[in-house]
């Protein structure tokens, strides 16, 4: 016998749009990750720890000299006060962080609030710790929480909340009195907040990413999660990073310890020393990013799509009907990779219930000539799906 979660989940719209863009050739603003190899400096600390420093198994918790720096990160970017030793430990990757937490924290029969559109490993690791997930759905244009929303998932039973935020792939950096209302309902309901806040350091203009954990009454109820892969555009890494109390430390830890145990110490090292000799890293970033994604959002807009705000993350959406397309978004999207040699993501892969089927997500951390090329076909595509009924399939 097999388990009936994980066996019967189907192949993922990433892997799917992304075999078809290999398999056809197709120019690929589905998948998230940069077109930049990431900076040559933390790349060249790593190479050389390979070849001259430490390469058995390190510290379960991760190397001193790492969670030493995410605190010290997390001290100068966001006025955190985190203890190192006790509070921060070293995943692989921000996925395994995910189902530490769920698989530590969750009993069976607790209830496990998600916002919809949602990562995709979320749900499948809630099931299988035993967790019930209630879904609220977050609506175009603006993917806002509300009062009335969380009132409705609420209850004796909550256990947890899962927030993702700057939220993926709403492009949404939430502003302070959401965060709050979310704030208000933990403390209530005495509920621990898992953070997804990988994209935390990808945050454009005038937003400014807050985290949960330092609103009232939420230090000691937050798992803040956090990416060097994300922060550094270094996303095979698989480096990151579990920030709680101690309380909830202890039982991550010791659940981190029987899934990876631990991370390669070469890339641990190399990312230490790139939170601590960042240079102007964490500005220009951002601002590489955002004249990216103001070059994609301009091209599509002169071809006559409808193109949603983005505050942060490597994604903008483009709202299908508004741009003149009647079909669903995943028949548009396969029409696009197949016909017009473009592959995106259609945002209704992101709900697994009362999905909203109008939104096309697409990715910016791309070489300009990409972009540009991609936007020709994508004017291609909707031209095709103008002309074509909307009853039928791409």
């Amino acid at each position: 016998m097999v388990n009936a979660i994980f066996s019967s989940l189907p192949t993922t719209i990433f892997e799917e749009m992304s075999g078809l863009a290999r398999t056809l050739g197709a120019i690929n603003l589905g998948q998230g990750f940069p077109d930049d190899p990431g900076p040559a400096p933390i790349r060249a600390r790593a190479a050389e720890l390979v070849l001259d420093g430490y390469n058995q198994y390190p510290p379960m918790a991760g190397l001193p000299e790492l969670r030493q720096a995410v605190a010290a990160h997390y001290a100068r970017r966001q006025g955190l006060d985190l203890d190192w030793a006790s509070e921060v430990t070293v995943t692989s990757g921000a996925t395994e962080a995910l189902a530490a937490s769920f698989l530590g924290l969750v009993n069976e029969g607790d209830e496990v609030i998600v916002f919809q559109p949602a990562y995709d490993s979320y749900l499948p690791m809630i099931r299988r710790a035993g967790g019930v997930p209630r879904l609220v759905s977050l609506s175009p244009p603006h993917w806002r929480l509300s009062r009335e929303m969380l009132q409705s998932v609420f209850s004796a039973r909550t256990r947890l909340v899962v927030l993702n935020n700057p939220i993926n792939p709403a492009g949404v950096v939430l502003p302070e009195e959401d965060l709050a209302l979310l704030a208000e309902f933990c403390v209530a309901h005495d509920a621990i907040a898992v953070c997804d806040e990988v994209w935390e350091q990808v945050v454009f203009g005038a937003a400014r990413h807050r985290p949960l954990i330092a609103f009232p009454g939420m230090r000691e109820r937050t798992v803040k999660i956090g990416s060097a892969g994300k922060m550094f555009g270094l996303t095979g890494w698989k480096v990151g990073f579990l920030c709680a109390a101690p309380r909830l430390t202890h039982a991550l830890a010791r659940t981190h310890q029987f899934l990876t145990f631990t991370t390669p110490p070469n890339l641990q090292a190399a990312v230490a020393w790139g939170l601590e000799n960042p240079d102007d890293w964490f500005e220009t970033m951002p601002r590489k990013l955002q004249a990216s994604r103001n070059r994609l959002a301009e091209g599509l807009r002169r071809e006559g799509f409808s193109v949603l705000s983005s505050e942060g993350t490597y994604f903008l959406n483009v709202d299908l009907p508004g741009s003149g397309v009647g079909l669903g978004d995943r028949d548009f999207c396969l029409m696009a990779v197949r016909e017009a040699g473009v592959a995106a993501i259609p945002v209704s892969a992101f709900y697994e219930h009362d999905p909203v089927t109008s939104i096309m997500r697409l990715c910016f951390s791309k070489a300009d000539a990409t972009l540009d090329e991609g936007v020709r076909r994508l004017a291609r595509a909707r031209d095709l799906a103008v002309r074509r009924p909307a009853t039928l399939p791409a």
